[in-house]
């Protein structure tokens, strides 16, 4: 503890000095002229739980959580929101009376840059098509779904892990092998995989069969403008990056901490993006 009153959270992960958050609910406190502060928490896997209780001892009010740590986070809270739990991981603690809440904010993330980004689309205009069966596929999913979309299909390399993920989503979420991805109809394709970051294996999907009409999500935001939404955009469809989905998640955790609820703007995502070059 720092001796202050002033509310304390930061970013647990392993390693995790590459993290934006710092900068991002940085920006947010001296914009709205907060006390407060947030930092980077390295802590190893092995010392993650008596990290995280030393916290919520020692005037901590939380803090995000990312790799590798997001499952561990689930396993030790005390209440858990039905987010987290059906994504199965916990990016948001929330230290209460020595109690710890977790929550997963990345499915509230997704559709608040949906809706800023991509004002047009709307849950009823048809079906979606989410690339990749892992975390952050599996957040989409949920998004997508309590959003009232009403046929999601999963592409996945792994049929495998694309069929564990369905299994826990019920009749309206299918599974489809790469090579027949169905875009045909699709009104929406979303990239929750890496391929495509810096330093990842290029995306290779074939664009030709998407509707004009559809829209095009990526949630990489390094690089910002993908291959996969520059082809995209090249084709006439509206597009969207990762970077909205990383500022909108970040929300109910600084609003549960500072006691502020803050907004998305051009000058956070230009603060944001400087921590990019």
């Amino acid at each position: 503890m720092n001796g202050s009153s002033a509310p304390m959270a930061g970013v647990l992960g392993w390693p995790v000095r590459h993290s934006l958050s710092p900068r991002l609910h940085g920006h947010w406190l001296k914009r709205y002229d907060l006390p407060g502060s947030y930092e980077h928490l390295p802590v190893p896997p092995e010392l993650f739980e008596g990290y995280v209780r030393a916290l919520a001892t020692n005037g901590y009010a939380g803090a995000n959580v990312t790799l590798p740590h997001k499952e561990a986070a689930l396993a030790l809270c005390d209440e858990v929101d039905p987010a987290a739990r059906a994504i199965g991981a916990v990016n948001t603690l929330i230290f209460r009376d020595g109690r710890i809440e977790g929550q997963n904010s990345d499915a509230f993330g997704f559709l608040e840059s949906l809706r800023q980004d991509l004002p047009a689309w709307k849950p009823s205009t048809g079906p979606a098509v989410v690339l990749g069966a892992g975390g952050a596929a599996r957040a989409i999913v949920f998004a997508l779904k309590s959003a009232g979309v009403s046929e999601i299909r999963v592409v996945n390399r792994s049929a495998a892990r694309a069929e564990r993920l369905v299994a826990d989503f019920g009749s309206s979420v299918t599974a489809r092998p790469w090579t027949a991805a169905g875009l045909v109809d699709t009104c929406l394709l979303v990239n929750a995989t890496s391929l495509g970051m810096a330093g990842q294996p290029p995306l290779e999907l074939d664009l030709q069969s998407l509707p004009s009409t559809a829209a095009v999500a990526d949630i990489v935001y390094q690089p910002l403008r993908t291959e996969l939404l520059s082809r995209a955009s090249a084709a006439g469809h509206a597009t969207m990056d990762g970077l909205g989905m990383l500022l909108h998640q970040a929300r109910p955790g600084f609003e549960a901490w500072f006691s502020h609820r803050p907004e998305v703007d051009a000058a956070l995502r230009a603060a944001v993006l400087e921590g990019l070059t």
